[in-house]
């Protein structure tokens, strides 16, 4: 029998010591202080997670920028979060789930920093070079699926534009403008939706 996934999850009520909001909050330094702090972060087993709003899962999104164009696909039938077959995205990311290289008891931080590479690495290959920022966290307590999760936004600014798919999951890869997003934002999923209200902010602060 397959042992459980196990996924890192923040217990919501440091979440609101912090002060709870809704969409994407640039005040980074704060939350990842708190979100990060001996004691908080931990892991449980997912289908519970799945159900109890009392939890956030901790979720890297990374969107990735060339020249003004931003990485989005569709994802497919194979996509491990069922809720969102279908939709455009311009977040890679995922769950952070144990390794054996992970301190459980070390710098939380640190380890959830290698575990961004090693979820982006899962998906995508990004044939150049970049800069990674995290800009803004992001929460959406409006759904089923935000309810349990909480977004960590990384803003990856790329050399050139190559970047080639992994997982069979993304479909319709492409860069795309500004404009292109917001024709075609009725597609999106909703947190790839409240990024791109941001992204003329997001890019400024790189």
């Amino acid at each position: 029998m397959a042992q459980e996934e196990q996924v890192l999850v923040i217990p919501r009520k440091e979440l609101e010591k912090v002060g709870i909001f809704h969409g994407l909050m640039m005040d980074t330094d704060k939350y990842l202080n708190s979100i990060f702090a001996p004691g908080v972060p931990r892991f449980m087993p997912r289908s519970l997670a799945e159900k109890d709003p009392s939890f956030k899962q901790i979720i890297p999104y990374v969107l990735m920028a060339c020249d003004g164009r931003y990485l989005s696909y569709v994802r497919g039938k194979r996509a491990g979060e069922t809720r969102l077959v279908g939709n455009r995205s311009i977040g890679i990311g995922g769950h952070i789930n144990p390794t054996d290289d992970m301190a459980l008891f070390g710098d939380f931080y640190e380890t959830y920093l290698n575990a961004v590479k090693r979820e982006v690495e899962e998906e995508v290959t990004v044939g150049t070079t970049f800069t990674n920022q995290i800009v803004a966290l992001l929460n959406d307590d409006s759904n089923e699926v935000g309810s349990v999760h909480l977004g960590v936004v990384h803003l990856w600014t790329l050399d050139a534009p190559e970047v080639a798919r992994r997982e069979q999951m993304i479909t319709q890869m492409t860069f795309m403008s500004l404009p292109e997003l917001r024709a075609a934002q009725d597609t999106l999923e909703t947190w790839s939706a409240l990024c791109l209200g941001y992204l003329d902010t997001l890019a400024a602060s790189k």
